[in-house]
């Protein structure tokens, strides 16, 4: 009697365990955010242009399309004259860039950002642009 308690006990915990146990290792590790990122400085058309990047909520860091570091999901965030912009990453092949359609921020020569404006019917404004030493 006792036997066959035991073998039904067993019968019964032995899925919930293997589903404990599936749960547990299935589980992918819990991730430290990273700290933000120190925001970058240019003069842009004579004017201080703030640029900050952030990897965004991905939550998927093995996306077989990632660039350069830069996940999709990522973004950057441009503080200049009395713009606030945030731009998502676009799917362009190379050197990181970010635009919204209307706005366009690419780092290529990360020391001379392109930085452009689409201003309708096939006009864009170039901004020019220089990063700043850390003493500027």
């Amino acid at each position: 009697m006792l036997r066959r308690w035991l073998g039904w006990g067993l019968a019964r915990l032995l899925p919930l365990a293997l589903l404990a146990l599936v749960l547990l290792l299935g589980r992918a590790p819990l991730q430290a955010a990273a700290p933000p990122a120190a925001p970058l400085l240019y003069r842009c058309d004579g004017d201080l242009l703030e640029a900050r990047a952030d990897n965004g909520p991905v939550d998927a860091p093995g996306i077989p399309n990632t660039v350069a570091g830069v996940p999709p999901g990522a973004y950057v965030v441009l503080r200049w004259r009395e713009l606030r912009l945030q731009l998502p990453r676009t799917n362009n092949g190379g050197p990181a860039s970010y635009s919204d359609g209307q706005w366009w921020w690419s780092l290529e020569d990360p020391e001379q950002p392109s930085f452009r404006q689409r201003l309708g019917l096939g006009q864009i404004q170039d901004f020019s642009c220089q990063r700043l030493a850390a003493a500027d």
